[in-house]
């Protein structure tokens, strides 16, 4: 470190120990930076301690519901069986601790100083926590986001997805709101555990920015599997009585309840920082505004993660936390590209997508060609069970180039990870035929699919 740099406490102060802000910690320190973060929660953040990690074990937990039943046409004798609420949200709570301690002990081994409280700025290199001042040559925002409600009456009688993670005892009537991943989500796991679900969305179809085909099979699905999904509805009032929740719609309709999941979005987390005090930019949601280096508007302040609500998943805050600290500490200038990104709902069926859904391309204005494929899953066909899954590639028609992949179906984040890679590369639809595929398997079905869709409408055209 140059002259000059000890007149700060720490050369990088962090606010908010998540995915981004511990990632960027330990990468400046192991480049030789002082460096100290501050957390008032448990460290992991929101997708350790109360989101994608524990929702994948909640998911693991539903699913055995649908995995008995099909043992039986197997061949297996199934017993009695039922689920404790209880011993597995103390199972899913010890594993959530190990990962907190695991995050704590990471941070200790690079030499970070953790300080326990909520970070607000006093001035551009000054941060005030639990009443203790520090300050530091560089400053990262990494506070992330959290769930925002929908201000309706009676609104504080429902719950976010923070709390379902801590509910004491399984809800048996539920009403999920929202119509987004999240919301997708658990009304699959409330209703795999055996909860009755109605889940209501205002708009017209469930997962909006997702593919039209995609977002029309997901919620065919949903409702084979007993998911009361109600579209272009929502709710008006909660009431809260000794006998539980009396929700009115704004179509009058009346629903008795014992929980009420509001999963209508998050939003940046930044009321308690101070920014203004600072004058560091931020966009209506409370969004910071950061530049292709994360950098804001103040040039020794940087924000990383779903505080910039860019594109809010993990491993893209961990990914702009790694080239914040290499390009600032590390000599190395790295840019993040947030082009063609995979992702993923963990809905029942799960769903994951990487680059333009059909809607999109054809927005882009060339000629688009589609391939898709809707078969009952090999595991159905002894279980009788009826789901289909769905595989749909997107195509230019022009240059040949796949510019979307998207699955709804089992194992579909596992199998469209593998293709991410090729669609990052740029690979054609030729490429795709080239491959051979892996038998028996579904995701085969991405590199034998030969024949263009054609829409029945286009038939009679063409």
């Amino acid at each position: 470190m140059g002259k000059g740099m000890n007149k700060y406490d720490f050369d990088l102060f962090v606010i908010g120990a998540g995915s981004g802000g511990v990632r960027a910690a330990r990468v400046a320190a192991n480049h030789g930076a002082r460096v100290a973060i501050c957390e008032d929660s448990r460290v992991g953040g929101t997708c350790v301690i109360r989101g994608c990690i524990p929702k994948k074990f909640m998911v693991y937990a539903s699913h055995f519901a649908e995995n008995f039943e099909d043992a039986a046409d197997y061949g297996w004798t199934v017993g009695p069986r039922s689920f404790s609420w209880t011993k597995f949200m103390a199972a899913k709570d010890k594993e959530i601790d190990r990962l907190n301690k695991i995050y704590i002990r990471l941070l200790d081994n690079a030499g970070v100083e953790l300080v326990v409280g909520t970070g607000r700025f006093v001035d551009a290199h000054t941060v005030e926590v639990a009443g203790r001042q520090i300050t530091a040559d560089k400053i990262l925002i990494a506070t992330g986001g959290w769930p925002v409600k929908p201000v309706s009456s009676g609104s504080e009688h429902a719950i976010t997805s923070n709390e379902l993670f801590e509910l004491p005892a399984q809800p048996r009537r539920v009403i999920v709101v929202g119509g987004g991943y999240i919301a997708v989500e658990f009304a699959g796991i409330l209703n795999g555990l055996g909860s009755d679900v109605i889940q209501i969305y205002r708009g017209a179809q469930i997962l909006r920015g997702f593919d039209g085909d995609v977002r029309a099979t997901l919620a065919q699905e949903m409702r084979k599997k007993g998911v009361d999904i109600r579209v272009e509805s929502n709710i008006k009032h909660i009431e809260k009585l000794p006998s539980g929740l009396i929700v009115t719609c704004e179509d009058g309709e009346i629903i008795e309840a014992d929980c009420v999941l509001c999963a209508t979005g998050r939003a940046p987390k930044t009321e308690s920082l101070n920014l203004a005090a600072v004058g560091v930019a931020q966009r209506e949601n409370g969004a910071v505004i950061v530049d292709k280096y994360s950098q804001t508007n103040i040039d020794n302040i940087y924000a990383v993660g779903d505080v910039t609500d860019r594109v809010n998943l993990t491993p893209v805050a961990l990914n702009e936390g790694l080239c914040f600290a290499d390009t600032v500490f590390g000599g190395r200038e790295r840019i993040m590209s947030h082009e063609t990104i995979a992702s993923a709902v963990f809905s029942q069926p799960s769903v994951a997508t990487v680059g333009l859904s059909e809607e999109a391309a054809r927005l882009q204005g060339g000629k688009v060609d589609i391939y898709k494929s809707t078969f009952r899953p090999l595991l159905h066909t002894l279980s009788g069970r009826d789901e289909k899954t769905l595989m749909k590639i997107v195509v230019d028609a022009t240059t040949d180039r796949v510019l979307g992949v998207h699955m709804v179906g089992p194992e579909a984040a596992e199998i469209i990870q593998g293709l991410a890679v090729a669609v990052k590369m740029g690979a054609t639809k030729a490429d795709f035929d080239a491959t051979v595929g892996i038998h028996p398997t579904a995701a085969e079905e991405f590199v034998t699919m030969r024949e263009r869709y054609v829409a029945p409408e286009a038939q009679a055209a063409e």
